[in-house]
């Protein structure tokens, strides 16, 4: 990870990383946390098919990915999935028809920098499928795929590994 070396407060280059969680100044007591981050995830369901995005940038680029994205200031972690899917997908949906599901620790890298979070993952049925035009600058395609002939190993990120390894034994 890219570490921080001088002080925001008194600019200092004293800055000292714990290895897990903040950085602290022994010259101004200043510190700083680098809490866990709320991301959502959403499993767009119709019948026996998932709609899954090819990620167009790094991190994990070219390797699919549900819909989804970092929780907003003050936004709650529904509204986040009604925000993401149609930011990403054009998609409208009705919070009370999002089922939580579960949640899974992850690791976000980002520029050299990992941002742990908490991914918090959602079922949403539709009922019948649609095709989107997408957003060419984050996502290259966007496919329906049968839950019986998803890749594991073509998944993005390891908090939906794990999450599709419990949800397909499941259905």
């Amino acid at each position: 990870m890219k570490i921080l070396k001088y002080c925001p407060s008194c600019g200092k280059e004293t800055l000292h990383w714990d290895g897990e969680k903040k950085w602290s100044c022994p010259e101004c007591n200043f510190t700083l946390y680098n809490n866990v981050a709320g991301a959502v995830a959403v499993v767009i369901r119709y019948q026996d098919e998932i709609y899954l995005t090819r990620r167009n940038r790094d991190p994990k680029k070219g390797k699919l990915d549900l819909a989804g994205g970092f929780v907003d200031p003050k936004e709650s972690a529904e509204e986040t999935c009604k925000r993401e899917l149609f930011e990403e997908l054009q998609l409208g949906v009705d919070i009370s028809n999002l089922k939580y599901l579960t949640s899974l620790p992850n690791v976000y890298q980002y520029k050299e920098i990992d941002y742990n979070t908490i991914d918090l993952f959602y079922e949403y049925h539709v009922s019948e499928k649609f095709e989107v035009n997408l957003e060419l600058s984050e996502i290259s395609e966007a496919v329906w795929i049968p839950l019986k002939e998803l890749d594991l190993e073509d998944i993005a990120f390891d908090s939906q590994k794990n999450f599709f390894e419990g949800y397909l034994k499941n259905i």
